[in-house]
């Protein structure tokens, strides 16, 4: 989300014949035109309802109204027909009678384009979206001057943070066979079998059920034969289960098993934020997991390693890799801690709902950049749409300060910067660099990417200047279990899930 100035509101597309050097003079002699064209005189009024939100009005005097008349009617004379008249012919007071509200029309889109163009230039105005202008409600009066008004999103005005020498924690860590060993198995069990069996349910294995999820006595949502896998805590887009091996212990197929959950203020369904669902679990079947054995055959398959202790040094250097994403994020949290702590600025609600979708994509694109996998990445995921307005909140609070900094130390994201990041991001997720590039325009996510660019170099110049504190750190175990299922139902899909879907159908 950039900072931006106000863009014209209006476009032509138009075409021409003409030589490339009639071209080049037809260009001087606007360039010219530009250049003497008077300022116009313009009464601005700034309010300011919210840190963000500004309630610009403008009046353009009676003056300028007549001017852009007289040149429009002077522009069209040569070529304006009336009945009776030869063509360019007519009196210019008949032409003006006959074309008033067609010329009314289009001076009224210069006189807002030419105004919004100097308010661009002479107020400071640091627009984060497009300005709000209802233009069916905006006329050019027949007397007297004309005023409209709109609301335009803004970057708060606020006093940067100290950002040199700020003391950081970061973890460090050196891992061992012992952490190889559990990497290695999760691998393996992305590519295992899933084998049914007859007896109890425990932690670790893997249970087939119905789910059905109620609100009082009605039923809000539903999904069959979904296969989950039982661990400690089971993750809903809205909601967290706990002790979710707890509920299925000892379970057996045909059994039922009933639980209860809490939805977060930000679920998909806004009538029940915060109301109690209760979760109804039929089992269907119970499956263990049946690991692949570590044969040349599969080694190969999994990207040509000769042996097993290649493929262990491949696991190191990933595991080296979700390090750094962990400590970028630990330091992050620091620096966004520290920078934003006077940030009490009041962010608009439709402001927030806008960007959470935003947001929910930069973390995504961050997590595939750093090789974790997709049920990794569905847990946090869904753990970042249980708490979407505060992580938002402070995403974008720390986004207007790193823009800041950016912009006093002139920093921005360079071509060669877009073409690491898009390998990256190809790498991790097995697919073309020119299918990743066409993805992020399709969905235009390349915004999105310059920001992720852009507030990193920022980051890492905070942190060059920053005391850095060393801490162990411990690679974590898998203890959630994520579903992409909305406890509470309501909504719609995100533009995450829709594009997921839509990359399904087309690998079909």
């Amino acid at each position: 989300m950039a900072s931006e100035k106000l863009d014209d509101l209006t476009s032509e597309d138009t075409t021409s014949e003409t030589s490339e050097a009639e071209n080049s003079a037809e260009a001087e002699e606007t360039q010219a035109t530009e250049e003497e064209k008077p300022e116009l005189s313009l009464e601005v009024s700034i309010d300011t309802p919210s840190a963000c939100v500004r309630h610009v009005t403008v009046t353009i005097s009676r003056d300028d109204i007549d001017r852009y008349y007289e040149n429009a009617f002077s522009e069209m004379m040569p070529t304006a027909t009336v009945p009776g008249f030869r063509v360019g012919r007519a009196p210019r007071k008949l032409v003006e009678h006959r074309y008033r509200k067609e010329v009314g029309d289009k001076i009224k889109g210069s006189l807002l384009v030419d105004s919004l163009e100097q308010i661009s230039e002479k107020h400071e105005l640091t627009a984060i979206s497009e300005p709000e202008i209802d233009l069916e409600a905006i006329e050019v009066p027949d007397e007297g001057p004309m005023t409209y008004e709109f609301d335009i999103e803004v970057r708060p005005e606020f006093e940067l943070p100290e950002w040199r020498g700020l003391k950081i924690v970061q973890p460090v860590c050196d891992f061992s066979d012992e952490d190889i060993d559990y990497q290695l198995e999760q691998i393996l069990e992305r590519h295992g079998q899933l084998v049914p069996f007859d007896g109890e349910a425990a932690l670790g294995d893997y249970v087939s059920v119905n789910i059905t999820c109620i609100h009082g006595t009605r039923h809000v949502n539903e999904s069959e034969e979904e296969i989950i896998r039982i661990r400690p805590t089971l993750s809903f887009r809205d909601a967290m289960l706990d002790k979710f091996d707890e509920l299925m212990a000892g379970a057996k197929a045909g059994d039922r098993r009933i639980a209860e959950v809490t939805l977060t203020q930000d679920a998909q369904n806004e009538e029940l934020r915060g109301e109690k669902i209760r979760i109804q679990f039929d089992i269907l079947e119970l499956k263990k997991l049946r690991l692949p054995d570590l044969t040349d055959d599969f080694l190969e398959e999994m990207g040509d390693f000769e042996s097993v202790e290649e493929l262990r040094e491949a696991i190191r250097k990933d595991l080296d890799r979700q390090l750094q994403y962990e400590q970028q994020q630990k330091i992050r949290q620091q620096i966004s801690a520290r920078l934003t702590e006077s940030a009490n600025w009041e962010l608009p609600p439709e402001m927030l709902k806008r960007q959470s979708v935003r947001e929910l994509e930069r973390a995504v694109m961050e997590l595939r950049r750093s090789g974790f996998s997709e049920a990794e990445i569905r847990a946090r995921e869904n753990e970042l749409r249980q708490n979407s307005a505060a992580a938002t909140a402070a995403a974008l609070k720390e986004h207007f300060i790193l823009e800041r900094i950016a912009e006093e130390e002139e920093i921005d994201a360079t071509d060669s910067d877009y073409e690491t990041e898009i390998s990256l991001i190809a790498m991790q997720s097995n697919e073309t660099v020119r299918r990743v590039r066409a993805q992020l325009e399709k969905r235009d996510l390349m915004d999105v990417l310059r920001n992720q660019i852009v507030e990193r170099k920022v980051l890492n110049l905070v942190e060059s200047e920053a005391q850095f504190i060393n801490t162990p750190y411990s690679l974590p175990r898998r203890m959630v279990e994520a579903i992409d299922l909305a406890a509470g139902g309501g909504g719609v899909a995100t533009e995450i899930q829709e594009n997921a879907e839509e990359k399904g159908k087309e690998e079909e």
